[in-house]
């Protein structure tokens, strides 16, 4: 379709096929990635040899899906190997161009020009994303040139930022900086990549302020705008890490919606008979009907609800895991090695008047208050599981396990 509102529109009728599309498409930019669980392959993909990957599948508040991702490579430092490396007799050179050179061919921060603005390719009257790129019927003469400019569309169009209202609804008003969330602005230029020689951090070069950086095979491949970061080191790690977990783990689901969803569902089984209703019986309707407030307060894209339904990933990862059950093993460290922070002892002070020391008698002693002095009953954490009988059966601690068998 030429119309990207003809294009939403077809999506919103048929989420179905948007999801199929989707899921497609993130299963091949993870085989074009060139993961090998075996490591025998030498040559890797995109961005090099992959060990590793994860990423989770999130909607946005238009319903559209998408994709974080967390990428390792073989080989690859952790950010104090890097400073280290980097610093190490008063620093190395030759490590810090090898990377620099790594990156910058890895990760573009402004639009391409065109290589031919004069160059007529069929389609290129469409919107980028909604082809396939140059046809093969292109000259072969013309292709390089073709490729290049479609490129340079694609990362105007898909990549460069325009400011909307939505960039400043933090903004507090007249006498605040006015400030874009999304930390992008002509004003973030940077010429070149640096190491800076102190901290030993890394600061990838920025060409334009408002382009939001890119690979450009995997925009020529995916074809959709992207986000692209290298983590250089253990700030920006703790940063990544907190944004990831704060935005795959946010509720669509207001507070105050489901605390009004909950207040509601309590109103409506307010009025019972004793006589008639037993307590238990009452205690479950209370569940049943909070339970289902609040899901009917739950906002679900067309898409989200078909990707369950037809049974698609909501994440994609290179290894399987085991869940952890932190509270028992929380509670195991606490036992044998009590935090200072949440297990102190706070001695009150003797009132001392100037020059002179007053007398304390038995009674106004001076005394310690512990915090948690009485040890708090010790529940065993039991975790149940569903047998092949549909009957719930009891496994065994985790952190009995962890303990005797490491």
């Amino acid at each position: 379709m030429k119309n990207r509102p003809d294009q939403g529109v077809l999506i919103a009728s048929n989420p179905a096929v948007a999801a199929q599309f989707f899921n497609i498409y993130i299963k091949a930019f993870i085989e074009a990635l060139g993961y090998d669980p075996k490591h025998a392959d030498t040559e890797g993909g995109l961005l090099g040899v992959v060990s590793a990957y994860y990423g989770v599948v999130e909607a946005q508040g238009r319903g559209t899906l998408h994709c974080h991702m967390l990428i390792w490579l073989e080989g690859s430092l952790n950010p104090d190997e890097i400073k280290a490396k980097a610093l190490r007799d008063g620093g190395d050179l030759e490590f810090q161009q090898r990377l620099m050179a790594f990156l910058e061919d890895a990760i573009s921060t402004s639009v391409p020009p065109e290589a031919d603005p004069g160059l007529d390719v069929p389609l290129s009257k469409y919107h980028p994303c909604a082809t396939r790129g140059p046809p093969p019927s292109v000259p072969a003469s013309d292709m390089e040139n073709a490729r290049a400019n479609d490129l340079s569309r694609l990362a105007h169009l898909c990549q460069y930022h325009i400011h909307t209202r939505t960039c400043y609804k933090y903004w507090k008003g007249p006498g605040h900086p006015k400030e874009c969330r999304f930390d992008l602005d002509a004003s973030h230029v940077r010429p070149v990549s640096i190491f800076d020689p102190e901290t030993g951090e890394f600061e990838l070069r920025c060409l334009d302020g408002l382009v939001n950086h890119f690979n450009e095979t995997m925009l020529e491949s995916l074809r959709c705008d992207m986000d692209i970061k290298f983590v250089s080191s253990g700030k920006l790690a703790k940063a990544a890490m907190f944004y990831i977990t704060d935005y795959i783990t946010k509720t669509q689901l207001q507070s105050h919606v489901a605390y009004a969803a909950l207040e509601l569902a309590a109103m409506k089984l307010s009025d019972f008979n004793p006589d008639q209703d037993e307590f238990s019986l009452r205690a479950r309707r209370l569940l049943q009907k909070c339970a289902y407030a609040m899901i009917a307060q739950q906002e679900l894209s067309g898409q989200q609800v078909v990707s369950y339904l037809m049974g698609y990933e909501d994440h994609f990862t290179s290894h399987k895991y085991v869940n952890l059950y932190w509270t028992p093993l929380e509670g195991f460290i606490n036992s044998e090695r009590p935090s200072p922070e949440c297990y102190s002892t706070h001695r009150s002070d003797t009132a001392v008047e100037s020059g002179t020391a007053a007398a304390v008698d038995a009674g106004d002693r001076p005394f310690d208050t512990t915090m948690n002095s009485v040890k708090d009953v010790e529940l065993d954490d039991i975790t149940l599981t569903v047998g092949p009988d549909g009957k719930f059966k009891a496994t065994a601690n985790q952190s009995a396990d962890y303990q005797h068998r490491g």
